[in-house]
């Protein structure tokens, strides 16, 4: 079986596995040069050398080039310095060629070879005289990649409707598939404007406890279901998973709330 390392090269974001051969005492948190499809990149180790099985390496590890010296990172932290600079020029020559896009964030490798402009468009954009110029003002490899909503929300981070950081900028690596099958099945408000991210797509928060209330509800006699109870017959109007009770109107118009395995179907 292969030995891996984790190496991620940003928060919250994709971690890649490299061949840890000659440096398998990497530790969780060090810096390391690894060759990348965007050149040489600088990440950090977030899981430590370890065997893993075949079938979850997909395609060729790459080694590790060196680790990271204090001048490598001096120059990590450079480049991130000039970002803001480079953001705000990209933006003026986009106003300049009138081109219907929004750029979001600019992002230098670590030794200022590889220059990644992300943005926002509504529809296909013809940026070649585009990327010209920006090559000719930067003299480096330039990429300009066209990201979706939440793909900027994630760069760009912001505090959540919960008043907390989101979640895809603070830990989330990946994003999954919502659905607003997700928000009717744990009986939340239908409105957008209360389900919805500061990206404007549902809430990522909508999976978490999806698959709990999937097999809770499983348990639960469902609303409009006939029961028998300790006080009489009854119909049930209301489910509550996390307290797993019932609210039941007996034939005599009470409604009462119970426990869930003190009802049985009628």
């Amino acid at each position: 079986m292969p030995k891996v390392v984790g190496i991620r090269f940003k928060p919250a974001s994709k971690i890649y596995y490299f061949d840890p051969t000659g440096f398998e005492d990497l530790k969780v948190g060090d810096w390391v040069i690894v060759e990348t499809t965007r050149g040489r990149e600088a990440g950090q180790v977030v899981i430590g050398p370890k065997v893993v099985p075949k079938d979850e390496v997909v395609g060729q590890l790459k080694g590790i080039l060196r680790r990271a010296t204090a001048q490598d990172m001096a120059q990590l932290a450079y480049y991130r310095h000039l970002e803001p600079e480079a953001l705000q020029k990209c933006r003026e020559m986009v106003a300049e060629h009138g081109l219907p896009m929004k750029v979001v964030k600019a992002e230098y490798n670590f030794d200022g070879s590889h220059l990644v402009f992300y943005f926002t468009a509504e529809k296909r954009v013809d940026f070649r005289e585009l990327l010209r110029k920006l090559a000719k003002t930067f003299k480096t490899k330039i990429e300009l990649r066209q990201i979706g909503v939440r793909d900027e929300a994630k760069l760009l981070g912001g505090l959540g409707r919960c008043g907390r950081p989101i979640c895809c900028h603070s830990f989330l690596s990946e994003f999954v598939p919502i659905s607003i099958k997700m928000a009717k099945l744990q009986d939340l408000p239908l409105s957008p404007e209360e389900i919805s991210g500061i990206c404007g797509r549902l809430l990522c928060c909508l999976a978490y406890e999806y698959d709990y209330y999937a097999e809770a509800k499983e348990k639960l006699p469902k609303v409009g279901e006939r029961v028998h109870t300790p006080h009489g017959l009854g119909k049930v109007i209301g489910v509550n998973v996390l307290k797993e009770t019932v609210t039941v109107e007996l034939e005599s118009d009470v409604i009462l709330e119970l426990p869930a395995d003190k009802v049985r179907p009628g």
